[in-house]
Parts: structure tokens; sequence; C-alpha cells
């Protein structure tokens, strides 16, 4: 989980582990979908502090994700074209965890005046990122951008409707829904790993002049 080369949201990723990866990783991915249902659920529910605790678990999750990306690329074990990526990765999600932090701490208004710019800011964002690419990044770029263009002129008509304190209340919604929506990738991904993780190991191979004959005496060397 801390390998720089594979994302924690890569969820596609997970039919590719070997085994012992799938042990390691499999409840790490389980806890983190639960942890973002819970704290989706509770933004919902909790609307007096419901956008500082959203900033905080965002920026708590960034500054943790590139914390070990740095360490990652510290490690040697990647190559200097992987690790270097990894870094720059790293330093951004640590820096923006951190910042996203501090603002989640000064009141709950301004926490959600920031998820009302971040929100359309980084719907459009990913879905262009995603459609520079092809295969299914780019089929999942074009469903995002269809979501985000009704989401941005959704939070723009309410603003100027019935105020920006009222789009930042359903900014704070939106983004609580889509912390729930991202978390379904990782409860399936957790799921195949688990199942993956269960695959028995497989028999050593016999050596090249084995027949099979002499394993019940004891081996060959009987």
């Amino acid at each position: 989980m801390a390998n720089g080369r594979a994302g924690i949201l890569a969820a596609g990723t997970a039919p590719t582990a070997t085994p012992e990866v799938a042990r390691r990783t499999w409840p790490q991915w389980l806890a983190l979908g639960i942890g973002m249902i819970a704290v989706a659920a509770a933004v919902l529910v909790w609307d007096a502090v419901g956008a500082r605790l959203l900033l905080t678990a965002i920026g708590g999750f960034l500054a943790v994700r590139g914390a070990l990306l740095l360490r990652g690329a510290r490690s040697g074990a990647m190559s200097p074209a992987v690790a270097a990526r990894a870094r720059t990765l790293g330093a951004t999600a640590l820096i923006g965890g951190v910042a996203a932090g501090g603002v989640a701490q000064l009141s709950n208004a301004v926490a959600a005046r920031v998820l009302l710019v971040a929100v359309p800011v980084l719907l459009l964002a990913g879905a262009g990122a995603l459609l520079g690419r092809g295969g299914t990044a780019r089929r999942g770029g074009l469903v995002l951008l269809v979501w985000a263009l009704p989401v941005t002129g959704v939070l723009l008509a309410t603003g100027f409707a019935q105020g920006w304190a009222r789009a930042s209340e359903v900014a704070t919604v939106v983004a609580a829904l889509a912390v729930a929506v991202l978390a379904v990738p990782l409860l399936v991904a957790a799921a195949s790993l688990r199942t993956i993780a269960a695959t028995p190991a497989p028999a050593p191979a016999r050596p090249a002049a084995c027949a099979g004959c002499a394993c019940g005496a004891g081996g060959c060397g009987a």
C-alpha cells in the first residue's frame, strides 16, 4: 500500500495482486472504504460541523498518502523515473493535506466555502485528466464530466439565486456523496483481494527427473 507505483484508489489493479500482497492489503482497503462511508454519513447528518469534518478527513488522507509516497520514493525500491513522480505527487499531497486540515480548523463556514470552490474544480480537473488517457480511463472521464457539468451549474445557480452560503452547503453534500461513491470501488477491490488472499499456495515444484515414486518413502534421498 505504501508502494508509490500503485495508487490506493486503483481498484482495477486488485486482480493482479499476489496472495501475499493481497493478505496485507485487503484489510487496509476495507477499513478505508468503511471509514469513507462513515465520514460521508456523519457529514450528511451533522450539519453544524459537516464541512470541517469532511475537509479534515480529506486533509488527513492526503497527508498520510503523501508521506507514504515520499517514504517509498526514498526506499530505493523504485526506478528513478517512478521515484521522481512519487516525490512530486507525495509532496503535493502532503502540502495539500496539511493546508486542508489547517483551513478546516478555522470554522465550518470557511471549510464550506473551500469545498464550494474545490468541488467543481476537482471534478472538472479529474475529468480532463482522465479524458487525456485511453480505454477505460477515458470512459470514466466522460462519466465524470457528465456529472461535473450539472453539479457546477447547480452550485452556480444556487449561489446566484439563494446566496453563496447555501451553495456552500450544497457543495458539502455533493462532496460527501462523492466520498461515499469513491468508497464503493475500494470495498469491491477489498473483496477481490480477500479472495486472492485465500488462494492456497501452490505445491512446491518437483525436480525435473522426479516421477513421484519415491515421495511416499521419504523422498528421493531415501
